[in-house]
């Protein structure tokens, strides 16, 4: 049986991976490229942020009863980033690695806080609230993945 926090920190590295890629890009300014490779960041990325958002956290919130806080926090700052990758994607249309790296500099440090909180607490809390149920867990969070690039 795989560990939900082995699964979803193997898929924050794929992302960091995929963000690296588009980041060179943006950074040689080789716009076209950096469009396709943000373009499979922000999909890698959405897709992440569903397994969590439509998976993970309802049922921590079952487990754990109703509010519970940490998943509300996760999901305010997945909107924060979700603003700021929408600014990042818009920056590389207009070409503008200045705006680009605004963002970028402002994400990076949410992005650490927020895996941090992940990767330190969150994950290992599910591996233990929902050990009953990792591997429906994990079944569910592959078909959203199955699902999203059969679509693609």
């Amino acid at each position: 049986m795989q560990k939900i926090a082995t699964y979803l920190d193997h898929d924050h590295r794929r992302c960091d991976d995929q963000y690296a890629l588009a980041e060179s890009e943006v950074i040689l300014h080789h716009w076209d490229a950096a469009t396709a490779q943000f373009s499979s960041f922000l999909t890698m990325f959405g897709l992440h942020l569903d397994k969590e958002e439509r998976v993970l956290f309802p049922r921590l919130g079952h487990a754990l009863g109703n509010g519970y806080g940490p998943t509300v926090v996760m999901r305010a700052e997945h909107r924060r980033m979700r603003e700021m990758l929408n600014q990042m994607k818009t920056a590389i249309a207009r070409h503008d690695c200045d705006a680009f790296f605004d963002q970028a500099d402002m994400l990076r440090l949410l992005m650490r806080q927020h895996s941090l909180k992940e990767e330190g607490i969150l994950y290992p809390q599910a591996d233990f609230v929902l050990a009953q149920q990792a591997d429906e867990v994990l079944a569910s969070m592959e078909n959203l993945e199955q699902n999203a690039w059969s679509v693609a």
